[in-house]
């Protein structure tokens, strides 16, 4: 059964998060993430999942550094690794400026040297227990854990979109989540982050990558484009590095005048300034025959892993979420 996950970001309640998880690894979904956000803390929610299922992955997708400490980020995987008996991933990533700076109250600097140390730190700690690091931007004297981490090695999925990350990824993860990627830049992904592999003296196939996009399914595209336009124009293109990652696969236009019409507080414009173009090739949206075959088209690039993060209506968030697990599951 080919693998594929599903990411919770909002619209549900952490209880419902649980449910939906459940309902997942029924259908043989290979992996569940829980994205750091406003949807809830995401390692409860998780802890919460691991102990109601028994199969699925489960996975941070992604952790934001910024907001939590190298140790801290430490302890609460191996503790959902525990609960869940090792099926546990870390997906790490530096995330938004915006978000870090703005929602958080916190200096955003050096992510990608950030990014380095913290990988360094947490395999440290979970491998021998304790650490003690001096670097360029983190410092810790000395960290001990007060318990035994079920696995001496959890898997660390990075976050990426740029060149330079890409590469890093190749040569220090165990795994790589892109996300809002076309087939053409998802190629290009690829091919960076082999060689950041081959770079390091590893082997590009041992690197699980993954991708992570919105999904909006309808038997009616028109409807499924609608409600990954409302998506757009609510939460990427606010994002300065989703915004050169799209302009960057070519719609840079669209995305300058999307951005005008919501910074004059005009969200239809807005929304109007999206094309279905633009739609159909950066999220995985239609019916569910056309959501199965974007996905395969990713597959043949070297998407190994797709993860799905169901785009719904308010007023019927927990139905269409899983509505969107049975139209996606793998069969």
């Amino acid at each position: 059964m080919k693998q594929i996950g599903i990411e919770f970001v909002a619209g549900l309640q952490p209880t419902e998060i649980v449910e939906a998880t459940k309902y997942a690894e029924s259908l043989g979904y290979y992996s569940a993430w829980m994205a750091e956000g406003h949807g809830g803390d995401q390692f409860s929610i998780l802890t919460a999942c691991a102990v109601a299922t028994d199969r699925i992955l489960l996975g941070s997708g992604i952790t934001v550094l910024f907001v939590r400490s190298a140790p801290t980020i430490a302890m609460a995987a191996a503790s959902v690794d525990e609960y869940s008996k090792g099926r546990f991933i870390l997906g790490l990533a530096s995330g938004h400026r915006e978000m870090v700076e703005n929602e958080h109250g916190l200096k955003y600097r050096s992510p990608m040297q950030h990014i380095r140390e913290y990988v360094n730190i947490i395999q440290t700690l979970i491998r021998e227990g304790r650490v003690q690091h001096a670097g360029e931007v983190v410092n810790i004297q000395n960290f001990d854990l007060w318990f035994k981490p079920f696995r001496p090695k959890i898997p660390i999925y990075l976050g990426a979109v740029n060149p330079k990350m890409l590469r890093l990824c190749g040569e220090i993860a165990d795994g790589v989540m892109l996300t809002h990627i076309t087939e053409d830049k998802a190629r290009e992904a690829v091919n960076l982050i082999a060689e950041g592999a081959r770079e390091a003296g590893r082997r590009p196939e041992d690197i699980d990558i993954s991708a992570l996009w919105g999904c909006s399914v309808s038997n009616d595209r028109n409807v499924a484009r609608n409600r990954y336009r409302d998506y757009l124009a609510l939460y990427p293109i606010r994002l300065s590095r989703y915004r050169k990652l799209m302009s960057d696969a070519g719609f840079g236009p669209q995305i300058e005048a999307a951005v005008f019409e919501a910074d004059q507080g005009d969200i239809q414009k807005a929304k109007d300034m999206i094309p279905d173009e633009m739609i159909d090739q950066i999220g995985i949206v239609g019916t569910p025959e056309d959501v199965r075959n974007r996905i395969d088209a990713y597959r043949e690039i070297g998407i190994s892993h797709p993860i799905l993060s169901p785009l719904v209506d308010e007023d019927s968030s927990m139905d269409q979420t899983m509505e969107t697990i049975q139209a996606c599951a793998p069969g």
